[in-house]
C-alpha cells in the first residue's frame, strides 16, 4: 500500500496565467495544494480521471491550449501511451494527458513515476482492481473535483444534495477512510457532476488493508464546485 498520497482537484483556473485577473480568488487553494504536494516522496503515480482507462508513462506530455493557455507540461519529446494491448505515440493533439493528469503534472513540478488515468464513468469494481495495480507505489497524487451542483451558478447548477455530499467525502478525506471512498455512489456522483468519484476510488483501491491518518488543507466551493485537498500517510 502507498506510504502517503496527496489528494487536489484540477481546474484549469489553478495556473495563474489561465485565471488571469481572477487568479487571487485560488491563491489559498492552490497554496492549499502546494503544501499537500510538497509532502509526497519522490517516487510518485499521479491519478486522473479521462475519456479512458489507460496508463501514460512518466514522460508523457499534456497542453492548457484547449482551455485557452498555450502551456504544455511534460519535459520529454515523443512519448507514448499504452491502451489495450498496443502502444501509440503521443501528441499534442488531445491524445496526451487528460485535463486532471495535466494539471497534476503542473502541480508536482516534475515528471512522475508514471501516469494513471481512469474513466470518468469506470464502475467501482474497475477502479478498485486499477487501484489493487497502483498498491506497491510509494506514493500517489490523486486529481479530483467533488460536485458541482453547489450554487445556481455552478455548471450542474444547484443540487441541495451536493453540499452533504461534499461533505461525506471531506469527512473520508479527514479519516483517511478508504471504505467511505470506496462505498461511493457511482450513479449520484453523476447526477452531482462529481468527476473525482473514479479517481478516489482508484485510491481506496490502493489503500485497502491499510490504515491512514489523513489531514483536511481545503474545504471550499468557488464557483460552485466543491474542490477538496487533502494528504494521506500510512500508520
Amino acid at each position: 500500500m502507498p506510504v502517503s498520497a496527496a489528494l487536489c482537484p484540477h481546474p484549469p483556473l489553478l495556473v495563474p496565467e489561465l485565471a488571469g485577473a481572477a487568479a487571487p480568488e485560488l491563491d489559498a487553494l492552490r497554496a492549499a495544494c502546494a503544501t499537500a504536494v510538497a509532502a509526497l516522496p519522490a517516487d510518485v503515480v499521479i491519478v486522473g480521471g479521462g475519456p479512458r482507462t489507460r496508463v501514460h508513462p512518466s514522460g508523457a506530455r499534456g497542453t492548457l491550449r484547449p482551455y485557452g493557455l498555450d502551456l504544455t507540461v511534460g519535459a520529454r519529446g515523443s512519448a507514448e501511451t499504452r491502451e489495450g494491448g498496443g502502444v501509440r505515440p503521443v501528441g499534442l493533439d488531445g491524445a496526451g494527458l487528460p485535463l486532471s493528469l495535466t494539471i497534476g503534472r503542473w502541480l508536482l513540478g516534475r515528471d512522475p513515476a508514471g501516469y494513471r488515468e481512469i474513466a470518468v464513468d469506470a464502475t467501482p469494481d474497475e477502479c478498485a482492481r486499477v487501484g489493487a495495480d497502483l498498491a506497491s507505489s510509494t506514493a500517489l497524487l490523486v486529481m479530483a473535483d467533488g460536485s458541482a451542483c453547489r450554487s445556481a451558478q455552478a455548471p450542474g447548477h444547484l443540487d441541495p444534495r451536493a453540499e452533504g455530499f461534499d461533505a461525506s467525502v471531506a469527512g473520508a478525506l479527514r479519516r483517511g477512510d478508504a471504505a467511505a471512498l470506496a462505498a461511493l455512489d457511482p450513479a449520484l456522483c453523476a447526477e452531482l457532476g462529481a468527476a473525482g468519484r473514479a479517481a478516489w476510488q482508484v485510491l481506496a483501491g490502493a489503500a485497502t488493508g491499510a490504515e491512514y491518518d489523513g489531514v483536511l488543507h481545503y474545504d471550499e466551493a468557488p464557483y460552485g464546485v466543491g474542490y477538496l485537498v487533502a494528504g494521506w500517510r500510512r500508520r
